[in-house]
């Protein structure tokens, strides 16, 4: 009776480690291995003590000693769970994105202002208003959707439409439809 197992394999060893140097060709880096960032503190570290070697000098080794000591606490530093030059990173690409964010990889942009025109008729609206017939339905026309008839637009006595609208109705109730 042969039974298939499945195998899972989980490498998950190499990532609980972080990005260390410890050795460089056959020569291992006494009291290492070393971040990149605690590399990066006892570079600038040093710099900053040997230049200003004038001001620290009358304290003795002290100066000395918070440089190790500093070298040492950032060996497994987090913040919010990432590394600092990870976090250094991301501070740096948020600054450079742009302030309206990223659409389909390029800058989200307000279109530009623009005008809104447009006009109005004033009517006479106390006069009573002439009535418009809908237009009879050609003979065996046949329509799913009910039809829908608008009001007539409120014509005044003597005085002729205003709007191209109001002219289309008004010709429409003298034909008995629009063909």
């Amino acid at each position: 009776m042969s039974a298939a197992a499945r195998v899972g394999r989980f490498y998950t060893a190499a990532r609980r480690h972080p990005w260390v140097l410890g050795k460089v060709a056959d020569w291992k880096i006494p009291l290492g291995p070393y971040t990149p960032a605690q590399i990066a503190v006892a570079v600038v570290g040093g710099f900053l003590l040997i230049k200003t070697i004038g001001w620290w000098s009358w304290m003795g080794p002290v100066p000395l000693v918070a440089w190790l000591l500093a070298i040492w606490v950032v060996r497994r530093p987090r913040i919010r769970g990432r590394a600092p030059m990870q976090a250094a990173l991301g501070w740096v690409l948020l600054g450079w994105q742009p302030q309206g964010g990223r659409i389909g990889g390029r800058a989200a942009r307000d279109r530009a202002a623009r005008p809104l025109l447009g006009g109005f008729t004033i009517e006479d609206s106390t006069r009573p208003a002439q009535s418009v017939r809908p237009a009879p339905r050609p003979a065996g026309a046949r329509s799913s959707m009910p039809r829908r008839t608008k009001p007539a637009a409120p014509v005044a006595a003597g005085v002729g439409p205003v709007s191209g609208v109001q002219q289309l109705l008004n010709r429409a109730g003298q034909s008995g439809g629009v063909r």
